[in-house]
């Protein structure tokens, strides 16, 4: 084994992690989980409830 091999054998191996990453980001199971992640910035939180902001003057850490 010489360091082109190894080399060419490491670019394989990641190529298929990322084919593997793109596969499960696209699949219909996680649409559901993403759609939820993409609403969380518009929704109401406790902080905005309450008037107070974690962690400033005395609020909840």
């Amino acid at each position: 084994m010489d360091a082109g091999f190894l080399r060419g054998l490491y670019t394989l191996i990641m190529f298929v992690a990322f084919i593997g990453v793109v596969w499960w980001a696209w699949s219909a199971r996680r649409k559901d989980d993403f759609e939820e992640a993409a609403n969380l910035p518009l929704e109401n939180d406790a902080r905005e409830s309450s008037g107070r902001i974690p962690g400033v003057n005395g609020g909840a850490k």
